[in-house]
């Protein structure tokens, strides 16, 4: 499974716009429930001031940013979890992403229709949360019946996926999310335990442009709600952010200094969602090209190199890294290794973000 993001919400809170906002993707935009029936899916580039600075410096002839995919899901109703609206299509789709960006309304808009009549983010979150716990509710019951043979005959990996089954049930049961309880098993996870609300989530409140600097009583539940679950919290105008996609650069950068903004919403939720599936970066540098590449925290450096290409993972030798902060601070690649800053490290070595690596290879 590669590493995404999915757009989910009721109907008409704004999942569409803010896709084609963040991607330029043109999906179906209407005022009505299920316009996007298909998920769409686009890629994102990810703000990173590190690349600018870099190129500053290198002066390549390219520069080229990490990047997330993103994919919008049609809108969820009530009773998806029974096959609802096209609630069995929509649960499947997210099953297949790895982290969730939940949208919440939080403007009020008479010639925008709400699914069920009035905006109340609290009411909009829990019939979300609840078909997705529903969904998962039944898919454990599900894994708990073929196992229980197992168990009964003292299988001990059966007994021990019997053991947090039924605690994720509980959990379930209840109410609560399946990370709410899955972080204790976190070193001895059951595999192939694809639960939809194990995903990490980030709340995403869309606001009236007036709004989206100081926020509203639907925003300050939605944050609160955020932080009481653990999740990320990023609040955005969908309108301010569908307006910029328009605009040139330059022309988004001033129209943002006269909103009183310093950067696009979509920004702050792509570094966010980025940090959400637990990415870092690192670079590559030269005059050819500068270059943000995205890894899983915890990567080793062999793996990082076949990112860029399988030979160099076939091949590697080592790896010359710096630090960008270092680079930064002492202005140049020849500074650093007359400092000690330049390292040679090898193939286990766990690359960290920000670090700028060349790779050596011999195939």
């Amino acid at each position: 499974m590669s590493v995404n993001c999915g757009i989910i919400g009721l109907p008409n809170v704004g999942k569409s716009s803010l896709f084609n906002a963040l991607t330029s993707a043109g999906a179906a935009v209407a005022n009505y429930p299920f316009c996007t029936v298909d998920p769409n899916v686009g890629i994102v580039a990810v703000g990173d001031e590190r690349l600018d600075r870099l190129s500053e410096i290198y002066r390549p002839k390219k520069q080229t940013p990490a990047s997330l995919e993103i994919v919008d899901i049609a809108g969820l109703v009530e009773g998806a979890s029974r096959g609802e609206g096209l609630g069995n299509q929509f649960l499947s789709s997210i099953g297949e992403v790895t982290a969730l960006i939940h949208v919440v309304r939080c403007f009020d808009d008479p010639d925008v229709v709400h699914v069920h009549g009035r905006v109340d983010p609290k009411h909009d979150i829990e019939i979300i949360e609840t078909e997705l716990i529903l969904k998962d509710l039944d898919w454990v019951e599900k894994r708990l019946a073929r196992i229980e043979k197992k168990a009964k005959s003292g299988d001990q990996e059966a007994l021990l996926q019997k053991k947090q089954l039924t605690e994720i049930g509980h959990a379930l049961s209840a109410g609560s999310p399946a990370r709410s309880v899955m972080h204790v098993w976190k070193d001895n996870p059951i595999q192939d335990l694809f639960l939809l609300t194990a995903k990490p989530i980030l709340y995403v409140a869309n606001v009236s442009d007036n709004a989206v600097i100081t926020g509203n009583a639907y925003t300050d539940y939605v944050c609160r709600h955020a932080k009481q679950t653990g999740s990320e919290f990023v609040m955005i105008s969908g309108k301010i952010e569908s307006e910029i996609a328009a605009f040139a650069p330059e022309d988004a950068t001033l129209f943002l200094q006269e909103l009183g903004l310093s950067e696009s919403g979509l920004c702050r939720l792509a570094r966010v969602a980025y940090r959400l599936l637990g990415q870092i970066t690192f670079f590559t540098v030269g005059e050819d090209e500068v270059k943000a590449w995205t890894l899983t925290q915890g990567t080793t450096a062999v793996a990082a190199a076949g990112k860029i290409h399988s030979d160099i993972e076939r091949g590697f030798i080592r790896a010359e890294v710096f630090r960008y902060d270092d680079l930064i601070q002492f202005g140049s690649a020849k500074a650093l290794k007359e400092k000690g800053l330049l390292r040679l490290e090898g193939k286990e070595y766990r690359v960290q973000d920000g670090d700028c690596i060349y790779f050596r290879f011999n195939v």
